[in-house]
């Protein structure tokens, strides 16, 4: 995609390569300083999330390919062009002869065709009704054959977290083996009862974590995959009955070590973590320790000897991390190989329609945009909720 700024039209907008912006009449076009472009094209290159602007970058370059090779035109693209290109796409098979591309791979792609025809103010082809029953067709024809199905995450319920949690604790033997214990219930357990996708867990910094008299713990998410324009959003997790199930306590715990890093490097996190480490009853009413600079990640890496990293965790370390620790947790292989960072979102869902709680309710943590989402959940992972089947138990 090349950057081209046109200035003066009502819409300003990045075009893609190839594109040709449909004629109207426009008003004079001002002159503008450099550094007054340089403005505007980094204010248009924010206006989608990175892996948005990505995808529908990638996705616009290859179906310009397709059709430079099938000799269509790709803008203005005819719907039934695009009605070809979905279903000749839809055809392709992998060498295991499995179906290339997933429906929701091929929905994206027409949103993608959709949004440069309106940035270059020509009709989305998607809005026609032909491409719309052609991906209602596709979406048929993937069901009765069980292509490519949806392949959702088994939740990780509060139970199998604190069996899990548990388990570290015993297990943890050295200074090292606390230092990951510490870590890794903190982003088990605040994970589950934030309901957080591992990008928020990932962007939660020190200062986005305040100690709460009465609610426990509030935690800020200062922008989400539904609030790309940073509204925020602020969590909650509660003190608990127990202290291996309470949010704050394992926060309060891994808090300590932060700030032993942050005073005195290794050497402090080493000190304090030497001894032994019962963790047998409630902490978080102790004052958080001190911490001077606040503004980095709560979630860092751990190496392999022992060494805290000073950046954010990444998404897919999370992933790894859920899993392990799992298996730490004695968890059967079949149930860790059905997880992954989405899990404990998946279980805080779960384990509160299980609990009775609204989807209202649910959205207010999970900052999740429509109940129709919540309803997934509650059909994959909970199906005796609101069922008639219940009152047939004796």
């Amino acid at each position: 995609m090349t950057t081209e700024l046109v200035l003066g039209e009502t819409l300003v907008v990045a075009a893609p390569a190839g594109a040709v912006r449909q004629e109207r009449e426009l008003p004079h076009e001002p002159a503008l300083s450099p550094e007054a472009e340089a403005r505007i094209v980094a204010a248009l290159k924010q206006r989608h999330a990175p892996s948005t602007a990505r995808n529908y970058r990638q996705d616009w370059e290859k179906f310009t390919a397709w059709c430079t090779t099938h000799g269509h035109i790709a803008m203005p693209a005819h719907p039934v062009v695009v009605a070809d290109y979905l279903t000749d796409c839809a055809g392709l098979r992998t060498a295991k002869g499995e179906r290339a591309y997933s429906m929701n791979t091929l929905a994206r792609w027409v949103a993608a065709i959709n949004y440069w025809h309106r940035a270059l103010d020509h009709r989305p082809p998607g809005e026609f009704q032909l491409v719309k029953d052609t991906i209602a067709g596709l979406r048929r024809t993937y069901a009765a054959a069980g292509d490519r199905p949806v392949k959702r995450v088994a939740p990780l319920e509060l139970a199998e977290i604190e069996h899990i949690i548990v388990t570290l604790r015993k297990e943890a033997t050295t200074w090292q083996s606390r230092l990951r214990e510490r870590r890794d219930s903190a982003l088990l357990l605040l994970g589950l009862l934030g309901a957080f996708r591992r990008s928020e867990l990932s962007d939660l910094e020190i200062r986005d974590v305040i100690l709460h008299a009465s609610d426990g713990l509030h935690m800020r998410v200062r922008r989400s995959k539904t609030d790309q324009t940073g509204q925020g959003l602020v969590k909650a997790a509660p003190v608990a009955l127990t202290h291996t199930v309470c949010g704050p306590c394992t926060y309060r715990r891994w808090l300590d070590v932060l700030a032993a890093h942050q005073s005195d490097g290794r050497p402090g996190i080493i000190r304090l973590l030497r001894t032994d480490d019962p963790a047998d009853g409630h902490v978080c009413h102790l004052a958080h320790p001190e911490i001077h600079d606040t503004s980095v990640p709560v979630f860092r890496p751990i190496r392999v000897n022992g060494n805290l990293g000073d950046t954010a965790l990444s998404g897919q370390a999370i992933h790894a991390t859920y899993r392990r620790a799992a298996q730490a947790g004695g968890l059967s292989p079949a149930k860790i190989a059905q997880l992954g960072a989405h899990s404990v979102r998946a279980g805080f869902v779960t384990e509160a329609l299980r609990n009775g709680a609204q989807p209202h309710e649910i959205q207010r943590q999970t900052g999740h945009a429509s109940p129709t989402t919540v309803g997934i959940y509650a059909r994959e992972h909970n199906p005796l909720t609101g069922n008639a089947v219940t009152r047939f138990a004796r």
